[in-house]
């Protein structure tokens, strides 16, 4: 069996085109998306992203700002700059780079985060929504993955899906993503006894632990889809995913490559919900908004 590729850069430029059209839409109306990011510290790679993510803004006509703050911040002091960006009704959405410094906590900035502002789909109140199947802004990756199976005509329901990772920004929220849509599925992580025994029987499998080579071809029944969400750099500075690519090719019916799957997707979804909070804002549905334009 010969794998056809998820081709998520394909895609993502594709949607890229359509959110570039929405945005010239919202701005007939008065309205002008603004995403702004918040990075505490001078870490080179934070700096690389944001500067990716005004390019990728600025392409479409978004507005983006970027807020740089001391790394020796203090949490309170981190927490009154997300509340005046709350306050701040230029703003669509709030994106704060991880990993914070020290002893910053993320989790306690999600908190702050007006949840419609909430770019990045962290908030305890977005969360719950997903759990509740009512909820617009979710994790980015996940969002993208998602988006990608229904691009793919990947049938969900009644389908056995293995989700490998448990993370509060991929795995866990990923899953219930896919329960809701009646797939049955079985979280894997690091206290799984044997991850190979329910890989070996799914219909789908998704991973995204950040290890390499931890899914082989071998491990898999023919026609699995296989969605690889890891990211790992290896010492001679090549990226690969989660999934032993050449071997699962050889099984799957579709399957994501590294890069150029899943990755692309993440930085589109990151636009798409930057969209959908200046909609929120203005008692606007993106899917009108996207369909009109």
């Amino acid at each position: 069996m010969v794998a056809q590729i998820i081709d998520g850069r394909s895609y993502s430029k594709e949607l890229t085109a359509q959110y570039a059209d929405a945005v010239e839409k919202l701005k007939a109306k008065g309205i002008t998306p603004k995403l702004v990011v918040v990075t505490v510290g001078n870490d080179e790679a934070s700096i690389i992203y944001d500067e990716q993510k005004r390019k990728r803004c600025n392409k479409i006509g978004m507005d983006f700002e970027a807020f740089y703050l001391d790394k020796d911040i203090t949490q309170e002091e981190l927490n009154a700059k997300i509340r005046e960006l709350n306050e701040d009704d230029s703003v669509s959405g709030i994106f704060v780079s991880a990993p914070l410094p020290g002893d910053l906590s993320h989790q306690e900035v999600s908190r702050v985060i007006d949840p419609d502002k909430d770019v990045d789909g962290f908030s305890p109140v977005n969360l719950g929504k997903i759990v509740a199947g009512s909820g617009q802004l979710f994790p980015c990756t996940p969002r993208g993955v998602m988006k990608l199976l229904k691009h793919y005509n990947v049938e969900l329901k009644g389908k056995d899906i293995a989700v490998i990772g448990k993370s509060p920004v991929v795995g866990l929220p990923l899953s219930i993503l896919l329960m809701n849509e009646d797939a049955t599925v079985t979280p894997c992580h690091l206290s799984t006894k044997d991850t190979n025994s329910y890989v070996r029987n799914a219909d789908i499998v998704i991973s995204a632990a950040g290890v390499p080579d931890l899914v082989h071809g071998d491990n898999l029944k023919e026609g699995v889809v296989v969605v690889d969400v890891g990211i790992n750099r290896l010492e001679d500075g090549s990226i690969v995913g989660d999934v032993n690519y050449d071997s699962a090719a050889e099984k799957a019916s579709l399957i994501t490559p590294v890069p150029g799957g899943v990755g692309p997707m993440t930085v589109a979804m990151l636009l798409e919900q930057t969209i959908e909070c200046a909609c929120i804002h203005n008692g606007l549905k993106l899917e009108d908004v996207l369909e009109d334009a």
